[in-house]
């Protein structure tokens, strides 16, 4: 068994003028080590084929996951979908990347634009293998994972970009390669390079774009664990338990919260240095205590993590915000997002006297609800995630 794993992640724009995006992304994992990514591109745009998309994505990420052959999926898909009265053809495209215990991954295409693998910061030429399913041409291949390795699935809405505006015949895969080349060794998650290629998409397109355009990226990475501690426990006689439980774990240490880097510090026997350098006016400022990562303030601080979070997994447009900024929400953002795939979180459930004020809008509910819609947004992520109270 290696210690790969996959971040993946994914971003769509809507034709010009549509509600709905006629490509749809699906991820299903079978066992922690096994998944089924499906991109799949409706014909033309707007709901015809945002239901053609989702109904192809689902279909055959559900068979795939199930282990059953792609031969049978894309015979399903065949006489599942509608035919178009005008154009007298109905399908949808797809491109498949199966992975197959972070050891090897299945890629299987039909006519979207072939994976851009980049292995060691260069465009690999992968082999293919073409088969006959269906009347249907069909591209296959088994590739082994190495560490670092990105692979760039897209829908035909990329390398349209830009045709008859920045470039005569649209922004050619190899072009999108070259670009994806060198912002690859930077060490960005899936989801913001997905990000980065469609918003240049985006601006091809002249902010208007001209079809739905998706991309999908699978980084694959080291695990990497993170600790986090939020609160102090219920009964005071577990702090010690709690804390030594919390600093045995391998990984970075993070702390939230006054009273817990208190009980931290008498714990580890050192001085937590509180700083007032308040980097934006709402989130408090950090601490720093030695044999600790990061040290900050417990609710505000989390509830502010949690808005990155739901954005990160929709439209991503706070990337900028919480990338480049000091505070002590920020700092969590980018070890929790963009370092972290293990993270386990220790939660204290002593009730805060300062959060009884009628006039505050915290309570013991909030902090959990808090933990517990965290925790299901970095799963969305493709974290694991391992919740302990105390």
């Amino acid at each position: 068994m290696n210690d790969l794993c996959a971040d993946i992640g994914f971003k769509s724009i809507n034709h010009c003028g549509e509600q709905l995006c006629g490509d749809h992304v699906d991820i299903v994992e079978r066992d922690e080590n096994s998944t089924v990514i499906v991109l799949a591109d409706g014909l033309g745009s707007g709901v015809k084929a945002s239901i053609l998309s989702t109904l192809t994505s689902k279909i055959i990420s559900t068979m795939m996951a199930e282990g059953l052959p792609i031969e049978e999926c894309v015979s399903t898909i065949a006489a599942t979908l509608p035919v178009c009265s005008v154009r007298g053809v109905a399908y949808s495209t797809f491109t498949i990347i199966h992975l197959i215990n972070n050891e090897t991954a299945e890629l299987i295409q039909y006519d979207n634009p072939h994976i851009i693998l980049i292995r060691d910061d260069k465009s690999w030429d992968y082999p293919k293998t073409e088969m006959n399913i269906g009347g249907k041409k069909i591209y296959k291949s088994v590739i082994k994972l190495h560490e670092n390795d990105i692979f760039i699935a897209m829908s035909d809405g990329c390398p349209h970009a830009g045709i008859g505006t920045a470039y005569n015949f649209g922004w050619k895969r190899e072009d999108i390669a070259s670009f994806m080349e060198t912002i690859a060794p930077v060490g960005y998650t899936a989801k913001t390079l997905s990000t980065i290629l469609v918003d240049e998409c985006n601006k091809l397109y002249d902010n208007k774009p001209g079809d739905d355009a998706t991309a999908c990226v699978v980084r694959v990475r080291k695990r990497i664990p993170m600790n986090l501690l939020f609160g102090p426990p219920s009964n005071r006689d577990d702090c010690d338990r709690m804390m030594s439980l919390f600093f045995s774990k391998e990984g970075k240490h993070i702390i939230c919260g006054g009273t817990t880097s208190s009980i931290a510090a008498k714990y580890l026997r050192k001085p937590l240095k509180a700083s007032l350098n308040f980097e934006r006016s709402d989130v408090p400022p950090i601490a720093e205590l030695e044999g600790v990562d990061l040290v900050t303030e417990g609710v505000i601080t989390v509830n502010k993590v949690l808005t990155y979070a739901k954005d990160y997994l929709e439209c991503n447009e706070l990337y900028e915000e919480w990338s480049l900024k000091r505070d002590g929400a920020s700092l969590i953002c980018r070890l929790l997002f963009e370092e972290a795939t293990d993270i386990n979180f220790f939660v204290g459930r002593a009730i805060n006297p300062a959060h009884q004020n009628p006039d505050l809008p915290i309570n013991f509910s909030i902090k959990m609800n808090l933990v517990k819609e965290l925790s299901e947004c970095l799963k969305k992520m493709g974290k694991r995630i391992k919740v302990s109270y105390f």
